[in-house]
């Protein structure tokens, strides 16, 4: 996991689309944020393999780091949706990094 971690930080930092499997489904992730709860880790982002019928319905979904494997930073870079704003998802979560 230490590896997946490192790889989504530097995706974040420099907003670079990672490759991974998420409890065992293939998916590329612009990941916008890394956050803390309940002592787990967790990512923000979007799943842009998933088929949106409008630019203005995608959304961040929530993964959790121990579900994600095989993470690969991609060189491709992506663009923050434009309504994002960093912020915990939740009151008692804890917002670690954001683009």
């Amino acid at each position: 996991m230490i590896d997946n971690r490192l790889k989504l930080m530097e995706a974040i930092a420099r907003r670079r689309r990672i490759t991974a499997r998420y409890n065992g489904t293939r998916m590329t992730l612009a990941p916008h944020q890394l956050f803390e709860r309940h002592g787990a880790l967790f990512v923000s982002a979007l799943n842009l393999d998933k088929t949106w019928r409008s630019e203005d319905e995608r959304k961040l979904g929530h993964f959790k780091l121990d579900g994600l494997a095989a993470a690969e930073l991609e060189d491709e870079e992506f663009e923050p949706l434009p309504s994002f704003q960093a912020a915990a998802p939740r009151d008692d979560d804890i917002l670690l990094m954001a683009v």
